[in-house]
């Protein structure tokens, strides 16, 4: 029987120049540097991916990095902005952490929760959100607690009681917001709040993953530099991707092919509000126990492209400490 999906897998988004994206989000927000790949549909893209220490599903960001990328800008249909989680007694934390390396950061509040939102180099919109510890859900439903990494700023390690705990969710704004929320309810979202110019949506259970649908009208976007590309979300395995394709197809979506990534298989679809996502299997780690002490210090590539990684490497971009 089709269950409902199980929470933020990862989102991905485009970037800029590689060394600049790793120095931020590995060394500014402290996450791991878990994974270097490449696109399997474009193999002289870097494809990067940080997280907690264990590589988990929900708490994964990926990005591809594409250095001569014009700037997007944010409209509809758009997921406009990505929120990682941290402790809500951290909030002060972070808002010097980060003013420190002089990123310029708005305090705000949300439904309750503490939010700072800033940007990364490139201008993807972030947030992160204060939750109290209790209800800071695992990112891996089959752990007891959070793995979060605390090592690797030069620096000096963020302590472990401030953080990131991992992906909270997206905002996202539709070109069509109804036929976004009805694809939400197929996932299993239930709305939680709203106000004039948003309605939370959250999954109960588990990660309790949320997706904030803006209301608001807005210019068409478009995709570039800074630009969040889609929004994963976990099935327990891939028969179950099976049956959401079926059903998806049934429902007359944009649904694609169910796709081999090497370290989960994956399907995507974009809703007639113009808003991508993708449903993948949970397989946890993305190989990062075989490749300690620095998971990210190889490139890695699926067998398919094995046999052409002297061409696929001697393509690529310089990457910081090659």
């Amino acid at each position: 029987m089709l269950s409902d999906t199980l929470g933020v897998h990862h989102v991905s988004v485009v970037a800029g120049d590689p060394g600049e994206n790793r120095r931020f989000y590995a060394e500014t927000l402290g996450l791991r540097f878990l994974l270097r790949t490449v696109n399997f549909e474009e193999p002289f893209v870097y494809h990067l991916y940080y997280g907690d220490e264990r590589g988990t599903p929900g708490s994964v960001l990926t990005f591809f990095t594409y250095p001569r990328e014009e700037p997007g800008r944010i409209g509809k249909p758009d997921i406009t902005s990505a929120a990682l989680r941290i402790p809500a007694g951290s909030v002060d934390y972070w808002a010097d952490r980060l003013a420190d390396r002089g990123v310029a950061v708005d305090r705000g509040e949300r439904f309750g929760e503490p939010v700072l939102t800033f940007e990364d180099p490139d201008g993807t919109s972030l947030e992160l959100v204060g939750v109290p510890e209790g209800d800071a859900a695992p990112t891996d439903l089959d752990a007891e607690a959070d793995h979060p990494w605390t090592g690797g700023q030069p620096d000096g390690a963020i302590p472990a009681e401030h953080a990131v705990r991992g992906v909270r969710g997206v905002a996202v704004r539709s070109a069509d917001p109804y036929v976004t929320a009805s694809l939400l309810d197929t996932f299993g979202f239930e709305i939680v709040a709203e106000r004039d110019d948003l309605v939370r949506y959250r999954l109960p259970g588990g990660r309790e993953s949320t997706v904030d649908l803006l209301t608001d009208d807005a210019a068409y976007g478009k995709e570039g530099r800074g630009s969040i590309h889609h929004v994963a979300l976990s099935v327990e395995s891939g028969e179950q991707l099976r049956e959401w394709r079926e059903l998806l197809d049934e429902r007359g979506f944009d649904v694609s092919r169910v796709k081999e990534r090497h370290f989960f298989e994956s399907l995507y679809v974009r809703d007639g509000g113009g808003i991508l996502f993708e449903l993948a299997t949970e397989r946890p780690g993305l190989g990062v126990a075989e490749r300690e002490p620095d998971p990210g210090s190889d490139l890695v590539l699926p067998p398919w492209l094995e046999e052409d990684r002297g061409m696929i490497e001697g393509q690529l971009p310089p990457f910081d400490g090659e």
